[in-house]
């Protein structure tokens, strides 16, 4: 987890004899070790710092930091069984699966990662601010690994291919080992430039605890000036953040884990992503993979009338409101393509 860093380069052994003292101990240099706290600190606002230098095999480690409070989040449903179950909470925690997938797959995906859809740089950071409240770290580093997968889909250099590294690794260990801590900057460049993201990029979790602490308040107000609601913060605080937060986890993970392994492959890519309409549903349009693979530039997923695309059709409703602009079509060239092509199950 943490780095040796060196502290210059090599200079060579020169006689020192003549400036010791006889009998007098010099102990070698030793690169220093930073502090407990300053490794905590790095690793709170995703300083590079905290996983820089690392070999090959160390790359592919797990990253403790990381996975203690993935598991921690996970160990929170289980209080289910303590604060028992409301109608309200229920509702809750489907209306923040919903929402956020939303923020994840309209805004992460299809703007920061594919930039499918134009908006105004207020609106650019609300939508920043809102997909850090899935708790998938900030939309730069989502962004950058997003495009590297674009890039080397389903080959040694993909992060989270399920072909190289199998179905669990895809699904869930990539993004919690040391290699893949890092921001990859040299992808996203083109939003480097504002300040504002940069920011959010090391204060990524805020958003994320703000939603937790909203939902206890909801549940706490809504026991106090609504009591038959049968609903209280503990109960509000584990529906609509702890068990919300983790279905979605896994139905986001699904696309890079299942959708490279199960569906339909009407278009050739020279990747194995799939069309699934189960993990399109569940994902608001997400699992029109191979569509997506086959021509990733555009705000829609799903290709034909009746694959389902629930994140394009809130794209288009922002759009008559004005908030964004310019979606981006399937070229006719690519929806007659789409027409002509039952696709296989292989």
């Amino acid at each position: 987890m943490n780095s040796t860093r060196l502290s210059g380069p090599h200079t060579p052994d020169r006689d020192t004899t003549s400036v010791v003292p006889a009998g007098e101990f010099t102990a070698p240099h030793r690169a220093t070790r930073p502090s407990v706290g300053r490794r905590f600190l790095w690793w709170l606002t995703n300083d590079p710092r905290h996983q820089s230098q690392l070999t090959p095999a160390e790359k592919n480690e797990l990253d403790w930091l990381r996975i203690v409070p993935f598991v921690g989040l996970h160990l929170g449903c289980l209080m289910v069984f303590a604060v028992g179950v409301s109608t309200a909470a229920l509702a809750a925690a489907i209306a923040l699966y919903v929402l956020r997938m939303f923020f994840v797959t309209a805004f992460y995906h299809r703007y920061f990662s594919h930039r499918a859809f134009r908006a105004g740089r207020a609106t650019q950071l609300v939508m920043a601010i809102l997909g850090a409240t899935a708790g998938q770290r900030g939309p730069l580093w989502w962004a950058a690994h997003h495009r590297e997968h674009h890039l080397s889909a389903d080959t040694a250099k993909d992060p989270h291919s399920p072909e190289h590294r199998g179905v669990f690794f895809s699904h869930t260990l990539w993004f919690l080992t040391r290699g893949n801590f890092q921001l990859q900057r040299e992808r996203v460049k083109d939003w480097l430039k504002y300040p504002e993201l940069r920011l959010l990029e090391k204060l990524d979790w805020v958003p994320f605890l703000l939603l937790a602490a909203g939902c206890y308040a909801t549940g706490w107000f809504l026991e106090s000036r609504y009591p038959g609601l049968g609903t209280n913060g503990a109960q509000m605080l584990v529906w609509g953040f702890f068990v919300s937060t983790v279905v979605l986890y896994h139905a986001t993970y699904s696309i890079n884990s299942i959708a490279h392994r199960y569906g339909r492959r009407p278009f050739p890519t020279r990747d194995q992503s799939r069309n699934n309409f189960w993990l399109a549903l569940f994902t608001l349009g997400e699992g029109w993979h191979n569509n997506h693979h086959y021509y990733p530039a555009s705000a829609r997923q799903g290709f034909r009338w009746w694959q389902i695309d629930i994140s394009y059709v809130g794209l288009r409703l922002l759009a008559s409101v004005g908030l964004i602009t310019d979606l981006r079509p399937v070229p006719r060239a690519v929806l007659a393509a789409a027409r002509g092509r039952k696709g296989s199950l292989q």
